[in-house]
């Protein structure tokens, strides 16, 4: 009798223990981020995703999983590690991941993806792009609006539409502050390594200051890292993207055209968190504060109160509609 009491006592403590574990909330999964070529700390779009990433680790005080690509065959492989492990939401850093989130996505629908600055239409996908030609615009005024020469540049990473959308930008920008400037563009390459490759940056912005360039737009990546360098040798001025980088060389950067990558990447992470994460597609323009040009101490000597004036004018022009900033990737604009 003893030893049957004892046994069910036994059987009695292990149903509550098992009980009691199920009763334990889930772990919470932990958000991963895949970079694009380039690398994290590239100090432009990728380094601005790193930013969004840690400040969601910093604030909730939890971890998270992050891969840089190396080639274009990390790429879907990365995804599907980073979901095999669990990780929630995975967010795709860059167009190019598009094609590998949208098949992992579909292999696992019951995790959360999301990618910046591309489009997947999966009901556990959320797809956040920006309105690149709005903040180029304003760059484009300010580089028209400095140059003592009436010509400016533009110094683009891998020659995609996204990037024409910059360039599109910049020039209507240009033109709308001075009708008569003109515009010179180079392409850094048609594949990935374009986005990281400092001295052909530099070699293209010291051509276009050869033939009277004074102001240079780099929407490059770490590409731009070599032209602003170049800028700074020839006495040019030049202008960041992507994440604020005035502060690489003050007093020769101009402004840079910041997209809010690092704010996206937090929301996404968050939204997951919070239990209100939602699919579909989030368009970040000068009105919803996803793109602008930024001023600080490093570029404040550079940018006198009546160009502060008409670039307010402008911006506020843009957001109401008066000023309808053309799109390469949809209106038909700026043919090259």
């Amino acid at each position: 009798m003893t030893q049957r009491l004892s046994s069910r006592r036994l059987i009695l403590a292990l149903a509550a223990a098992v009980a009691g574990v199920a009763a334990l909330p889930a772990a919470q999964a932990e958000p991963a981020v895949v970079y694009d070529a380039g690398g994290k700390f590239d100090k432009s779009f990728n380094e601005a995703a790193y930013n969004g990433i840690e400040r969601y680790k910093k604030e909730t005080g939890e971890s998270y999983l992050d891969f840089e690509i190396a080639n274009d065959t990390q790429r879907e492989q990365a995804f599907r590690r980073m979901a095999q492990k669990g990780a929630n939401p995975i967010i795709g850093v860059g167009f190019t991941q598009a094609s590998a989130i949208e098949k992992v996505a579909k292999e696992f629908p019951q995790l959360k993806f999301a990618i910046v600055d591309m489009v997947v239409n999966l009901p556990n996908v959320q797809s956040v792009v920006f309105k690149e030609q709005e903040g180029s615009f304003l760059a484009g005024m300010m580089a028209a609006m400095a140059s003592k020469t009436g010509k400016v540049g533009f110094v683009g990473g891998m020659d995609v539409p996204l990037i024409r959308r910059f360039q599109c930008g910049y020039e209507q920008g240009a033109k709308h502050a001075n009708p008569k400037v003109e515009v010179l563009a180079n392409m850094t390459g048609t594949t990935p390594a374009a986005w990281s490759d400092p001295t052909r940056g530099g070699e293209l912005a010291r051509n276009q200051f050869s033939r009277g360039v004074d102001v240079v737009f780099a929407a490059a990546g770490g590409t731009g890292v070599g032209v602003y360098q170049a800028a700074k040798d020839a006495g040019k001025l030049a202008i960041g993207v992507d994440s604020n980088q005035n502060h690489l060389h003050p007093g020769t950067m101009l402004t840079s055209m910041t997209k809010g990558v690092d704010v996206a990447v937090y929301n996404i992470a968050k939204s997951v968190k919070d239990n209100t994460f939602k699919p579909g597609i989030s368009v970040l323009g000068l009105k919803e504060k996803g793109v602008a040009v930024a001023m600080d101490t490093h570029n404040a000597k550079l940018v006198n109160a009546d160009m502060q004036k008409k670039l307010a004018a402008a911006e506020a022009d843009i957001v109401a509609g008066k000023i309808k900033v053309a799109d390469y990737m949809a209106d038909n604009a700026c043919k090259y």
